[in-house]
């Protein structure tokens, strides 16, 4: 029943809803026929608990952690609350403990063919400590062994049963032998209670009654204080969901309290979890990895060295089953061992990086402001976050920041600086739904505190503040030390002298020393004068503190302060920066030229599962940068034509000032290209809208919030959507918006082009999510993972791969609308790369410029051996053409007396365009070589040039 798959309960089965083995192979047989591989997308930092199918999870509930499992999950079993010493709190009840007691929610059952106990709350099922059967057993036991006969054979084997529980070993036994007995015996004991049920069916109806007696009786309190008395005796603590923010003590991926963290960095699990990839990889089914939220693994540099070397020894297994038969008494560890050491010697020795990587691993790592993937990882690159965000920065005018300030600020009636919003939001998230991790790093700082004279008078409360201030003021998701580094990164020093210096300034009323102190112990200082277990409790506090940040910025960041600070919401993207007002193009082919020499496998995506709007829908809202004064003025008419409909709850009006500018901007966005819209269209519309909307303000936390929907809030704000998109003589605000959305519209689609043909022609692996294909005009999931008309595609792409004159491209563009356009620019841009894939994958990145009074374009030239391609795409077409009508020519003459310069280029070299046909002869003007930009654009607005 998943619709996201993140709550994966077994690492080694495919999901058998999706479909059968034998399905999968078929699947994998047609790729390959097509010529085409598959990459994984894979999430190895946590685990699925919602449901019983979890049999690791059940075992460690069960067993506490005596479980072998317990090692598996990232469980703190000493937190700060000592009543949760050796448990783990389950914040499933939607009552306080008691009340849901008291109310026979929580109800316990017997299943005599397993011989074991169950507890039950609703749907949710949690398994009895076998240890703690015996208060069961035992309740009125010795009237009931009377009547059986005090020699029975089922008296006996009562008593022997009740003898075994008691030699139980506890459920907080951690030594091994302890565990594995505790394991073994649990069983047997079962199997001898259910063998006993089925020998004497009055033990199973002793036990019934038993459980009646426990389950309680309703309106009578102390009729439960038996079953308070067992839940006491278990490895876990059942409590009411909203404490989890505050004494959760398992990680969590987020704030998600069914989704718990697993140890991948204990090699024993990462094996474990890893032995379905590893055939898949070494049988050739899958050819790659995506780890997503890599951030959130405890050292991701040594997975990534997990990841190589397992995928290294899958690919020598044939090998080491020749040595294991030649070299007698060799066992496979010290085989592994072997080949590993070689791999090593081999690496040292050619310093080749498909011997460092000999897998495809590409990895969801948001980059900062200046931050660059580690180059130590052994990946592949990134999925493409960064460059998502420097290609749509291409497309805003930077020239017009000083008039959107203004815009925006006035409209809302307030001026919001991005940095302190960020520090806010931050701090919010670590109060409320990450205040457990914020704990569980206080614990282990105070622990480290305890046992140094010099720090011990740091109170717990000062502690968890100045924790609080370094996160918040951080610049960066995380940092990378890792337990075996002596000396921190450059970078990771910089970032963490960063957080601490503007956490002081932001808090004068705090002991300063405190903050050097998080500082010292994270960049590693006097490490040398430590003990073992000194620096083993500081790297358990530095390990704990990386993956703490992460999570705080993003739920931060992403998912608040993106929804509050709605300037220009195109750039509010998923490792974006909105107070980054557009990029140059000269900024941008540095980053290009980077990736082509330190990454040139990164991935390049402009649209995924996760990002907050389509490619198409971003582009149509970088028009408004470009537009300023047309943007002001509508604001001022539509606000003015929609006040009426606004409604007023608790004294607020609904939509607020600033949700009303993120409605426009949206609705820009996602209005569809057809003029007249059928009722059902419309109400599609609406409805899309609305449910935005509704996720927009809850992720904001201003007006309404998940954990505190503000309902009468949420309905007005989705009545104004219904009543201003309401076609009627009396709705003057629809009118002018589809004036104003159709100029927009045009030239985001002239902006889509460019984009498109920029990434399929850059260094990378370019990317295309589903559907964008032709245009889509998505918002954040789950809108964006609606399904896709495939056989459409299939028909349209049919029709595009005819075109071979200037004239067939042109008339595309003239009927745009139906997005066979931006198909022709995929298909074509993709066959030639395909075709040519060495031109692109070692080929050379060549920045290009212009002479004349045209400058917003980008221009490059892929080059390898002979072989070249030059890749022309305007950025900014509303001010080419001063924001006139829809009908002003973007193609011709309109780019007259502009000339792209192509040096060491010889007069007289053809080109053809891919798009066109048509074909281009270099000349030379002042001293120049290279072509007229009015020649290259004459009938297409983008161009692919190819040197024959």
């Amino acid at each position: 029943g998943s619709m996201h798959c993140y709550d994966i309960t077994n690492h080694n089965e495919l999901n058998p809803e999706i479909g059968t083995y034998e399905e999968y192979d078929a699947l994998v047989e047609e790729l390959h026929r097509q010529g085409m591989a598959q990459i994984l997308d894979t999430v190895p930092n946590h685990m699925g608990i919602g449901e019983p199918s979890n049999t690791w999870w059940m075992d460690v509930l069960e067993n506490g952690r005596s479980s072998v499992y317990a090692p598996f999950f990232d469980i703190d079993w000493s937190p700060i609350n000592p009543k949760l010493t050796n448990k783990v709190l389950l914040p499933t009840l939607g009552e306080q403990y008691g009340t849901v007691l008291e109310n026979k929610e929580l109800q316990l059952s017997f299943n005599p063919t397993e011989g074991k106990f169950l507890l039950h709350y609703y749907d949710s099922l949690f398994p009895v400590n076998p240890r703690s059967y015996s208060l069961i057993l035992e309740q009125d036991k010795d009237l009931f062994l009377e009547e059986l006969g005090p020699e029975s054979e089922a008296t006996l084997e009562y008593r022997s049963i009740l003898t075994a529980l008691g030699h139980l070993p506890f459920h907080y036994e951690t030594d091994r032998d302890k565990s594995l007995e505790r394991n073994r015996e649990k069983e047997i004991i079962k199997r001898r209670l259910a063998a006993l049920c089925t020998l004497e069916p009055k033990v199973e109806q002793f036990i019934e009654r038993n459980i009646t007696i426990f389950n309680g009786k309703a309106g009578e309190r102390s009729s439960f204080d038996l079953l308070d008395n067992l839940m006491d005796q278990q490895p876990y603590r059942l409590s009411y969901w909203r404490v989890a923010a505050e004494e959760i003590n398992y990680r969590r991926f987020f704030d998600i309290n069914e989704l718990v963290a697993v140890r991948v960095d204990q090699l024993p699990v990462f094996r474990e979890t890893h032995r379905m990839v590893m055939q898949l990889l070494r049988d050739g089914k899958l050819n790659g990895l995506r780890i997503d939220h890599v951030d959130g693994l405890r050292n991701p540099w040594a997975y990534f060295q997990n990841l190589q070397e397992a995928f290294y020894l899958e690919m020598c297994r044939l090998q080491m089953t020749e040595m294991e038969e030649q070299l007698d008494g060799l066992d496979r560890t010290a085989l592994e061992t072997a080949l590993l050491e070689k791999r090593q010697d081999e690496i040292e020795k050619h310093n080749d990086t498909l011997l460092t990587k000999p897998l495809y691993v590409s990895v969801e790592k948001i980059l900062g402001h200046n931050e660059v993937l580690p180059n130590d990882w052994t990946v592949c690159g990134t999925t493409g976050y960064e460059y998502t965000n420097a290609s749509n920065s291409l497309f805003v005018d930077s020239q017009n920041q000083k008039a959107f300030d203004d815009i925006y600020s006035n409209f809302i009636g307030a001026k919001i600086k991005f940095a302190d919003l960020i520090y806010d939001t931050k701090k919010q998230i670590m109060r409320l739904s990450l205040s457990s991790e914020i704990m569980a790093l206080t614990n282990l700082l105070n622990q480290i505190t305890e046992k140094d004279r010099r720090h011990r008078d740091f109170t717990l409360n000062s502690q968890r503040n100045a924790i609080r201030e370094v996160i918040a003021c951080f610049p960066v998701y995380r940092t990378y030390i890792t337990p075996t580094t002596t000396e921190v990164e450059k970078r990771d020093q910089i970032f963490i002298e960063a957080s601490v210096s503007r956490a002081k300034k932001r808090n004068f009323a705090i002991d300063p020393s405190i903050f050097d102190f998080i500082r010292d112990i994270l960049i590693l200082k006097n490490l040398e004068t430590l003990s073992d277990e000194e620096r083993v409790a500081r790297f358990n506090f530095i390990m704990k503190f990386q993956q703490t940040t992460g999570p705080v910025i993003a739920k931060g960041l992403e998912d608040t302060a993106f929804y509050i600070y709605n300037r220009l919401i195109s750039l509010n993207e998923v490792g974006g920066e909105p107070d980054q007002f557009g990029i140059s193009p000269a900024t941008f082919h540095k980053q290009q030229a980077e990736r082509q020499r330190n990454w040139p496998f990164s991935i390049l995506t402009t649209s995924t599962h996760d990002t907050k709007r389509s490619e198409d829908v971003r582009l149509r809202i970088d028009v408004l940068s470009e537009i300023p004064r047309e943007w002001k003025t509508a604001l001022t008419r539509w606000t003015r034509f929609n006040k009426k409909h606004k409604k007023s709850v608790e004294g607020q009006l609904a939509p607020s000032r600033n949700e009303e500018y993120l409605l426009y901007q949206t609705l820009l966005g996602v209005w569809p290209f057809e003029e007249n819209l059928s009722k059902n269209q419309q109400q599609e519309l609406i409805e899309r809208v609305q449910a935005y909307m509704r996720k927009a303000m809850n992720e904001a936390k201003v007006n309404s919030s998940w954990v505190n929907p503000n309902e009468p809030y949420q309905q007005a704000v989705a009545d104004f959507i219904a009543a201003i998109l309401k076609p009627g003589e009396n709705n003057r605000f629809l009118p002018d918006f589809l004036a104003l959305q159709k100029r927009v519209a045009h030239f985001g689609a002239l902006n889509s082009l460019s984009q498109a043909l920029i990434k399929f022609t850059s260094p990378g692996v370019p990317d295309v999510y589903q559907g964008n294909e032709l245009w889509d005009l998505s918002l954040v999931d789950p809108d964006n993972r609606r399904p896709v008309d495939y056989k459409l595609r299939q028909r349209l792409l049919a029709e595009v791969e005819k075109v071979a004159e200037p004239e067939a491209a042109a008339a595309l563009l003239r009927a745009k609308e139906d997005g066979r356009v931006k198909l022709l620019v995929t298909s074509r841009a993709l066959t030639f790369r395909r075709d040519n894939h060495k031109l692109f994958y070692k080929g050379t990145y060549t920045p290009l410029e212009f002479q004349g009074p045209h400058q917003d374009l980008l221009a490059f030239a892929r080059t390898f051996q002979q072989q070249q391609a030059i890749v022309v795409a305007p950025l900014r077409y509303a001010r080419l053409t001063k924001g006139a009508d829809v009908a002003a020519p973007v193609t011709g003459s309109v780019w007259a007396d502009t000339w792209l310069t192509l040096p060491g280029t010889e007069a007289g070299q053809k080109y053809r365009n891919l798009f066109t046909g048509e074909k281009l002869v270099v000349k030379k003007q002042n001293g120049t070589t290279g072509l007229a930009l009015e020649e290259i654009l004459a009938a297409f607005p983008v161009a692919l040039l190819e040197k024959i």
